[in-house]
């Protein structure tokens, strides 16, 4: 159902430097802008056939876990988000938006890889996907219209067009698939979703390397505020986990529920909102090569604190 999350983000990476060198060439930019959203809406063709839509309803069942996910994914964490980018990306509003983008969409795959790794309770981080996927489709362009309207940064209408075109009609085509009984015979989009997005980061990349490359230091500037996101998470998990689910598999469960973040989905949203501004997709790009690390380490730490009783 997923793909590791560290091969995922090699993926990423070698994309990123493969689409900056084919943008060299004129011809490779011209045609790259053109294949960005074929290669997402397949990427994400593959990844709604392993949404279980039809399962909202298991996520009821988690009671408090369904509750404490629901408020800190959709109403801490965009203000925190916010705040953030208020503070540390206030001079770059593309980089802003590409952030907060990032932030208010949780995951839905490959936080079950870590989940699993750190020993928390797989069943019950799977019963939240398909509520989680849902509120952050219909609650993304709230957080945008909400955060930058006065600033004249986001046209809405673009961020509509984009979840209409990578969201709603792969959603409705995968659900059409399903019940025809044509998708067990698509098993390659569902095992080809990380090569899918590192061609259209390639993509993307060939087309914008220049502005890219113009800004070689956005990196830098993109650590500080996912730092304290994640510190943000990581404690949100662990004392509401204590202190409301008593159990470490839920806590664990909970911890990596409010961490980990769908950038494959804002990405697509991004790169057909706002083609005009490849900071925004940028910012999306660079968040999973510091979220996989962090991820990574934090169920390797999680392991350690159940070793010592913790």
């Amino acid at each position: 159902m997923f793909v590791s999350g560290s091969f995922q983000s090699l993926c990423v990476f070698l994309a990123i430097f493969v689409g900056i060198y084919l943008g060299r060439f004129e011809t490779i930019r011209w045609l790259s802008e053109h294949l960005i959203t074929p290669f997402l809406f397949l990427m994400l063709l593959g990844i709604f056939l392993n949404i279980p839509i039809g399962e909202i309803s298991r996520a009821y069942r988690g009671g408090r876990f369904f509750l404490l996910s629901l408020a800190v994914n959709f109403l801490a964490t965009p203000a925190v988000a916010y705040l953030l980018g208020l503070f540390f990306l206030r001079e770059e509003p593309a980089l802003w938006i590409g952030f907060l983008m990032l932030l208010v969409t949780p995951c839905t795959d490959w936080y079950l890889v870590f989940t699993a790794m750190a020993g928390g309770n797989l069943p019950l981080s799977l019963s939240i996907l398909p509520v989680n996927f849902l509120l952050q489709v219909a609650l993304l362009p709230v957080y945008l219209e909400l955060f930058f309207a006065e600033e004249g940064s986001v046209d809405m209408w673009s961020i509509l067009r984009g979840i209409v075109i990578v969201i709603l009609i792969p959603l409705l085509l995968t659900q059409i698939l399903r019940r025809t009984g044509l998708a067990g015979k698509l098993s390659l989009l569902e095992k080809g979703q990380t090569l899918f997005l590192a061609l259209a980061i390639t993509a993307m990349f060939a087309s914008q390397g220049e502005a890219i490359k113009a800004n070689p230091l956005l990196f830098l500037k993109m650590l500080p505020p996912l730092f304290f996101f994640f510190l943000f998470a990581f404690l949100s998990g662990m004392l509401l986990g204590r202190l409301f689910l008593k159990s470490y598999r839920d806590t664990a469960s909970l911890t990596f529920t409010l961490m980990a973040r769908n950038s494959p989905i804002a990405l697509a949203i991004a790169l057909t909102a706002f083609e005009d501004e490849p900071l925004v997709a940028l910012a999306l790009v660079i968040g999973p090569l510091i979220e996989l690390p962090v991820l990574f380490i934090t169920a390797r730490g999680l392991l350690f604190l159940r070793r010592l009783g913790l």
